[in-house]
């Protein structure tokens, strides 16, 4: 059995949220997920429409190219997902929002 983590095993992404608050505290606020699975990865989700996941990834600079497209739920949820290091950690965005009954953008 191996050796449980502590918490000083989730000092990347710890510091990494506090570096996002110091810095982007103006920005919408995001669920935050972090796991003892992927001890250097932080999520954070934007589940009101996609101006919140654009507004995080300019402030971060990811590139549009670096974002992933797809829907969910039986198509009715429209999902972007974007990954990044960023102050020594995974930066993982994801972004819902519903897919408009005509199919046309949210």
């Amino acid at each position: 059995m191996s050796e449980p983590l502590t918490l000083d095993g989730l000092a990347a992404p710890l510091r990494l949220l506090r570096l996002l608050a110091a810095d982007f505290g103006h920005l919408p606020a995001p669920d935050v997920d972090l796991t003892r699975i992927y001890p250097d990865r932080l999520t954070l989700r934007f589940h009101e429409g996609l101006h919140a996941f654009e507004a995080w990834r300019e402030a971060l600079a990811v590139p549009p190219e670096k974002v992933t497209h797809g829907v969910q739920g039986d198509g009715i949820t429209r999902v972007l997902k974007a990954t990044t290091d960023y102050a020594g950690a995974e930066l993982h965005l994801h972004g819902y929002t519903d897919v408009p009954a005509d199919g046309g953008a949210a």
